[in-house]
């Protein structure tokens, strides 16, 4: 179902439960919550969600790590951040894509949400540059969402977020190609188990799509690859 605009951004936006726009940023140290600041364990619903996430093995080309979680949204929270780089020269290599998934969880259940864990995703990928100008590009990129989830089997509701579409151009002494193209993501929704993992797998194939990668076990083919190769 097509979004509806939000405002002047030029953003796309599909009705959630809060806390569908919020950015998830962190305070500094507030870390991988395993208790709350007052030392408590964590509920078991809660724990067994972290030991699903932490099961889960990225494709090659994306690199997950902890990150900091939110303090203040959910009696408990958990963090996992992503990228993805392409090489650049040798030695050297250029972040194309990075996203962050949050898991937020309220043993008591919030009615906002209509469950007691919700997940929170962000991501921001270089794109074609045609595509800031493609009127159906922004429901395609939601479309990656809503697929992936249900490809995964994650079990959800009250889905919805914001796509949003930018092109910038740099003038005088910055550094960095001359003109760029981004795609940003804000989504959130209500999972209804604790198999987070299919829950995160779908977010780091919505990354992939947003990332320009190859479906898994697909290889492009690079100048070095082809010498020497047949032609088909």
């Amino acid at each position: 179902m097509p979004g509806d605009r939000c405002g002047a951004s030029g953003a796309v936006c599909y009705p959630a439960a809060y806390p569908a726009h919020v950015e998830p940023t962190s305070p500094p140290n507030a870390g991988d919550r395993g208790t709350t600041t007052g030392g408590d364990e964590p509920p078991a619903a809660f724990r067994a969600a972290l030991d699903a996430l932490a099961s889960v093995k990225a494709r090659p080309e994306v690199v997950l790590e902890h990150i900091p979680a939110p303090q203040r949204l959910a009696p408990w929270a958990h963090a996992v951040g992503a990228r993805v780089a392409e090489a650049d020269g040798e030695d050297d290599e250029i972040e194309i894509a990075n996203a962050r998934f949050i898991v937020l969880y309220d043993p008591e259940g919030h009615e906002a949400w209509a469950g007691t864990t919700r997940c929170v995703g962000y991501l921001s990928a270089a794109t074609d540059e045609q595509l800031v100008d493609d009127a159906m590009f922004s429901e395609v990129a939601w479309s990656w969402l809503t697929d992936a989830l249900t490809e995964t089997g994650a079990t959800h509701h009250a889905v919805g977020g914001t796509v949003t579409r930018t092109a910038s151009t740099r003038f005088g002494d910055l550094a960095g190609p001359e003109h760029t193209v981004d795609v940003e993501m804000r989504a959130s929704w209500t999972a209804e188990d604790t198999a987070l993992d299919r829950h995160l797998l779908a977010w780091l194939e919505v990354l992939a799509n947003a990332a320009g990668l190859p479906p898994p076990g697909v290889h492009l083919l690079g100048p070095s690859d082809r010498i020497g190769s047949e032609t088909l």
